[in-house]
């Protein structure tokens, strides 16, 4: 009988271990540990600025799952992958144990006290728009609001924060 239970606690412990491992390779890979995250926002802005657009930074981690659920929203909503497109330069900036980018996070005024995913809108030129706490967007049942994050990611567009937008014609 003890064997017959050892036997048993074997084969279960490695079909979990073998559940755990095919998990961790199926989870997205939003983010780079090993990405040079101050090269990459200099090269947003300069992609933003020839395309007339802004740039729409994620700050989080493969670890965070807020930040994955975001990006499958965003991703999966036609109205938000069009607002994305038409409107930004989108790119993910890790934050995790291996490398925290403190000073790419430094220069973008410490977005990382908002907890994550926190987001960071810049200009065409790289400057700082606005820093917006991704628990504002939340619908109150456990996910990000469609409207919530469509009205957000309109009020930041291009088109949004330009001054000849407002002018009486």
């Amino acid at each position: 009988m003890k064997i017959k239970t050892i036997i048993i606690a074997f084969i279960f412990l490695a079909s979990a271990s073998t559940l755990m491992a095919q998990t961790e390779t199926e989870k997205p890979k939003l983010y780079n540990p090993e990405a040079n995250a101050k090269k990459e926002i200099s090269d947003a802005v300069t992609k933003a600025k020839k395309e007339g657009k802004n740039v729409f930074i994620q700050v989080g981690g493969n670890w965070c799952v807020w930040c994955l659920r975001f990006n499958k929203l965003v991703t999966e909503s036609i109205e938000l992958t069009k607002i994305m497109n038409d409107s930004y330069v989108v790119l993910h900036v890790n934050y995790s144990k291996e490398n925290k980018n403190e000073e790419a996070l430094a220069s973008l005024g410490y977005p990382q006290r908002f907890g994550f995913p926190v987001f960071v809108v810049l200009d065409a030129n790289g400057k700082r728009l606005n820093t917006q706490n991704s628990a504002y967007l939340e619908d109150g049942k456990g996910a990000h609001s469609e409207k919530l994050v469509s009205e957000f990611l309109q009020s930041w567009t291009p088109t949004a924060i330009n001054p000849e937008t407002y002018k009486a014609k």
